[in-house]
């Protein structure tokens, strides 16, 4: 795995130093985008999430309601269970793990959900991202755009600052139009 590691390494460094020798000869414009930044910092992002927020607060909500009754009900049992019969007893601890099984079940099914449209929010965002890229390098006529596997990259490079302004942009365009 080390010697995988210093293989990748090796060959990124390899990689970079013969791009940026072939750009100083042949005048070859290279831009580096950190695209973690972007899908952490673009306001499309902060609009997905809090998208995501008011989608599925009501169901968190319910969720958070239920496991408060179901300690209540629990509470209520520890504190009763001296003067309750066995059966009333039994009857009550059985409903206590029947309402924990719903509680876990719709938990479960609210996870599967949120992770689900998280990822289509993720999968848009990556696609705009990508196309916002795109479109900036070839209006501003770079032949190269490396990522985050760049070990680093000088801030004459880094086109990461032009394309979350273009993304800003696009958003606020986009605010206006609804």
């Amino acid at each position: 795995m080390l010697l995988l590691r210093k293989s990748i390494y090796s060959l990124s460094v390899i990689i970079f130093t013969v791009l940026a020798a072939a750009a100083h000869a042949a005048d070859t414009r290279i831009g580096i985008v950190n695209t973690a930044k972007l899908l952490k910092e673009a306001p499309q992002a902060e609009a997905a999430r809090k998208k995501l927020e008011s989608e599925f607060a009501p169901r968190d909500a319910k969720i958070v309601d239920l496991q408060k009754r179901i300690k209540k009900l629990e509470d209520k049992l520890s504190k009763d269970a001296a003067i309750m019969s066995e059966a009333a007893r039994k009857k009550k601890e059985r409903e206590i793990v029947s309402k924990k099984r719903d509680v876990k079940r719709i938990r479960e099914e609210f996870t599967e959900d949120f992770n689900f449209r998280r990822n289509e929010e993720i999968g848009k965002l990556q696609k705009l991202v990508s196309e916002t890229i795109l479109s900036l390098a070839k209006e501003k006529q770079y032949d190269i755009i490396l990522n985050e596997s760049v070990i680093y990259a000088s801030q004459q490079v880094d086109i990461t600052v032009n394309v979350l302004k273009r993304l800003r942009e696009l958003y606020k365009t986009n605010q206006v139009k609804q």
